[in-house]
């Protein structure tokens, strides 16, 4: 199971979290998503999870991985893309 910490926009393609959502659902890999707080002071549980307060944060496999780049491109190595 993954977990997507996201921001409160509410569509795919105004934001780098929705390109990360658009990644997961592209690999048909199932993510409980978890809109955070605008403000990045108010987003405790993110800094819980990973030690920093910026979203697309995706939890997978127990691993914290934060920035959109990186995280569709491990997405894309771990399916051998």
């Amino acid at each position: 199971m993954a977990t997507l910490y996201r921001c409160r926009t509410p569509t795919d393609r105004l934001c780098p979290c929705g390109r990360v959502a658009r990644e997961l659902r592209r690999q048909g890999i199932d993510a409980e998503e978890v809109r955070v707080a605008r403000r990045r002071r108010d987003r405790d549980d993110v800094a819980a999870v990973s030690g920093q307060r910026v979203v697309p944060l995706l939890v997978l496999d127990g691993e914290a991985i934060c920035d959109s780049r990186r995280i569709v491109e491990h997405l894309r190595h771990r399916a051998g893309q």
